[in-house]
């Protein structure tokens, strides 16, 4: 005979979260977000908008005896006009560091999105239910990964048996910051996402700032990397500058110093990897901006083309062959008085011969086989070997 469990309702405090730099009282809940008020407050883009508070890399983190998690969210979910609906976001549950789960939430807000105007219509929903049971009857380290691509507020949190802060493992923890490919657009789940399964690899606590289409050396982010405490970081970009057609060469180079500068105001020793731009064949020698292919929108399918005039690039019009040039300068030159400044081609992530094998779907988004590959590439580069993120203990000071 089936019986409710006799549940116990904890509190959502900043203490049972991981990977937020900022939590925000709702009138429903707790809304997570990935970049932190100030920074906020400096920002008038909606994507952006949109992609901090979309909680790629947050978790839930206790430990508890629990057998059954309730999990009471209020998700936004995005969808497109004139394709199908797009898959809900998953809820990944694991338990001591090992898959134990996996479902998604119902109810919920649908922004759809015209794609040809950019503007988006809400439709309102209820507040949904994600629940996982069958976990063993000991005391143990629990993780709920929110999904990577759905707003997602935190309601209410229900266990048959108390819960209790997660331990501090003694893990290094791992801040990186870049574009839609790092927050995780068209991987499986939020422990697919590229920077969660190097994370996993590599044995770390990980804040992911892949903001999508928004790694644009925007000063308030490296302000609030700055401000973050973290024992690695890595900045990932090159591609929304490019397809945003947001910047000549001659603003680039000096913005990507002043970033760098400004997060080793608050870092000035900790390993720092830049990393610059997989590749993408529609911006390799093409400049953008990029923008949806309108006749493959006609026939339900989303493709992205370069619109940008290769004869513009000896103007200073950037293309990802001359960004990464231009990253592997800087850090060049940098790294004579920095010895904890690393760089990393992003073609040794994901290459032409990687394109090859695994094909961008859309032409500038890893799929989810690509973003485990990708993951892994990182991994072995980063964390073993003489990597920048090699070392297996924390740096001191």
């Amino acid at each position: 005979m089936h019986t409710e469990p006799d549940w116990i309702a904890t509190p959502l405090t900043a203490d049972l979260l991981r990977g937020a730099l900022d939590l925000e009282r709702t009138e429903h809940g707790l809304l997570p977000h990935r970049l932190p008020a100030g920074a906020r407050a400096q920002n008038t883009d909606e994507q952006l908008a949109m992609a901090e508070s979309q909680p790629s890399g947050v978790r839930l983190a206790f430990r508890s005896a629990a057998t059954a998690v309730e999990l009471d969210i209020l998700r936004t979910k995005r969808d497109y006009t004139g394709f199908p609906s797009r898959p809900d976001g998953l809820y990944d549950l694991l338990v001591d560091g090992h898959p134990a789960g996996q479902t998604p939430a119902n109810g919920g807000n649908v922004l759809t999105i015209d794609m040809t105007t950019w503007n988006g219509t809400m439709t309102e929903g209820p507040v949904g239910t994600v629940r996982f049971t069958g976990l063993p009857a000991r005391e143990k380290d629990v993780e709920i990964w929110l999904p990577h691509n759905e707003t997602t507020e935190l309601v209410a949190l229900r266990t048959d048996a108390p819960v209790a802060p997660a331990r501090d493992r003694g893990r290094r923890v791992w801040l990186h910051h870049g574009s839609s490919i790092s927050h995780g657009t068209d991987a499986a789940s939020p422990t697919g996402v590229w920077p969660a399964v190097a994370a996993s690899l590599g044995g770390v606590e990980l804040i992911n700032l892949g903001l999508g289409g928004s790694a644009m050396l925007d000063p308030f982010t490296a302000r609030a990397m700055r401000d973050t405490p973290a024992d690695l970081i890595s900045v990932k970009m090159g591609i929304n500058i490019v397809n945003q057609d947001a910047m000549r060469l001659r603003a680039f180079g000096p913005a990507l110093h002043g970033f760098l500068d400004t997060i080793r105001e608050g870092h000035p020793d900790t390993p720092l990897l830049v990393v610059s731009p997989i590749h993408c064949a529609i911006h390799e020698d093409t400049p953008g901006p990029t923008a949806p292919d309108l006749s493959a929108i006609g026939e339900g399918r989303l493709l992205f083309a370069a619109m940008g005039d290769p004869a513009e690039v000896p103007t200073g019009k950037l293309t990802l062959r001359t960004v990464r040039e231009e990253m592997a300068r800087i850090v060049r030159q940098r790294a004579a008085d920095d010895p904890n400044l690393h760089y990393l081609d992003g073609l040794d992530l994901y290459g032409e011969s990687d394109a090859a094998a695994l094909p961008l779907p859309d032409r500038v988004h890893p799929d989810a086989a690509t973003h485990r590959h990708i993951g892994e590439r990182f991994a072995e580069r980063v964390f073993t070997g003489d990597g920048a993120f090699a070392r297996s203990t924390r740096p001191a000071g």
